[in-house]
């Protein structure tokens, strides 16, 4: 009998019971190539702005981009990872939301860890990647250097002001309700700003003294961008890495110019991770710094793997605190 395993397909956008259960046969296994057979699967937000065709995509299509789990079957040329070990990758082909994956051994990241729980590696890895290369990559902070992070006690948010505050970046993050304040601080976040009753942009000119801050990191969009722009220091930049608001549309350059002579980027982690040795990088670096306790990971929403559609719509309804993972 030929073998077979269970996935999530989108056949058609739309709400999240789009999302259609599947039995297909087992993927072959490459020469360069590893199966692996998932514990967690990382949730993102993209996820769900695929599946309800907000971000393109070639349907049919699966859904997600990493997951952690244990090693059932390398390729010939596979040489870093065994069968056993337990790994974590991340492969921007859509299709983790499925009991099992064949990924190209180039994206495998055998953990550091072997004991480190899959629901924490799996709820580290897309955002504690994000967070590497948003604070690493995009401009050097240096200690003291003030950064505004919106959305701070989502699961990238949570990651990043941790690694900013590792950096020595002095951070003030916005939230959407008391209880996300309370984690924010607890993950020692001080300036804590509960938007809309708050105003981000006083906050920011209070705990600068009016310079504002050397980056903001924007991941809501429309609803925040014109004040992120207001919060940005002389030379600031403007990352736009998500936009759940709506995007923010055309900017003048005048605009830049009159505010401070900004820089403004819209980076994504697939280009900053795209060759193998900056995933590699990436990963080493992100969970050096968890096996050192330097992060925490915060998995907030954990569901069995069936229950996709439900942490879809929560993660939409902005219920969810930290990461989101999917079990198997």
């Amino acid at each position: 009998m030929n073998r077979t395993y269970g996935r999530f397909v989108v056949e058609q956008t739309g709400a999240p019971d789009v999302m259609r259960w599947v039995q297909e046969p087992a993927q072959t296994v490459g020469a360069d190539d590893v199966r692996v057979r998932h514990e967690a699967i990382g949730v993102d937000y993209i996820d769900t702005q695929i599946r309800a065709g907000e971000m393109p995509a070639t349907l049919p299509t699966g859904l997600g981009f990493a997951g952690v789990g244990i090693v059932e079957e390398t390729g010939a040329n596979v040489t870093h990872v065994k069968e056993g070990d337990r790994v974590a990758y991340m492969y921007f082909t859509a299709g983790s939301y499925g009991e099992e994956r064949v990924v190209p051994g180039e994206r495998i990241f055998r953990l550091p860890d072997q004991t480190l729980a899959p629901d924490l590696a799996a709820g580290a890895l897309f955002r504690g990647l994000t967070a590497w290369y948003l604070s690493t990559r995009l401009r050097t902070i240096k200690p003291g250097d003030a950064v505004l992070v919106h959305a701070a006690a989502g699961g990238v948010g949570l990651m990043l002001t941790q690694w900013l505050k590792h950096l020595g970046a002095t951070v003030i993050g916005t939230v959407n309700s008391q209880e996300k304040a309370d984690v924010l601080r607890e993950f020692g976040c001080l300036h804590a700003v509960v938007i809309p009753q708050e105003s981000f942009v006083d906050k920011v000119c209070e705990v600068t003294g009016g310079k504002g801050v050397a980056v903001v990191y924007e991941s809501i969009g429309r609803e925040t961008f014109e004040g992120s722009l207001d919060c940005a220091s002389r030379f600031g930049l403007i990352a736009s890495f998500g936009w759940p608001s709506g995007d923010p549309g055309p900017v003048s350059l005048m605009h830049l110019r009159s505010k401070g002579s900004l820089f403004i980027t819209r980076p994504t982690v697939t280009q900053y991770t795209a060759d193998a040795a900056d995933f590699r990088e990436g990963a080493a670096a992100l969970f050096g710094l968890i096996q050192n306790g330097t992060l925490r990971v915060k998995v907030g929403n954990a569901y069995p793997l069936k229950d996709a559609a439900k942490a879809h719509t929560d993660i939409v309804a902005g219920r969810t605190v930290g990461s989101v993972v999917l079990t198997v």
